[in-house]
């Protein structure tokens, strides 16, 4: 069962860096971006579309394990200050 399993990630996976490689061919037309008076070199549309998704897919878990490190680091105190009252 856990080589099944195994077998069902490499392969969705697989198949995810194959959506990724077609995305990637299909959109190499070169696109300017403004952004309030800020001017980016000419890219393809694929780099301007994937750099922001694996950034944000950066950022979202380590914006988690700190939500998670700090709630637990405060649990206390609010537990100790509920004594009190």
């Amino acid at each position: 069962m856990r080589n099944f399993k195994l077998l069902v990630l490499v392969v969705f996976l697989l198949l995810i860096m194959a959506v990724v490689v077609v995305f990637v061919l299909e959109n190499q037309q070169l696109i300017p971006l403004k952004f309030i008076g800020w001017e980016l070199p000419q890219l393809p549309l694929s780099v301007l579309v994937l750099v922001p998704l694996m950034v944000g897919l950066g950022i979202g878990p380590l914006l988690t394990l700190g939500v998670r490190f700090f709630s637990r680091r405060n649990s206390g105190v609010y537990a100790s200050s509920k004594n009190l009252i």
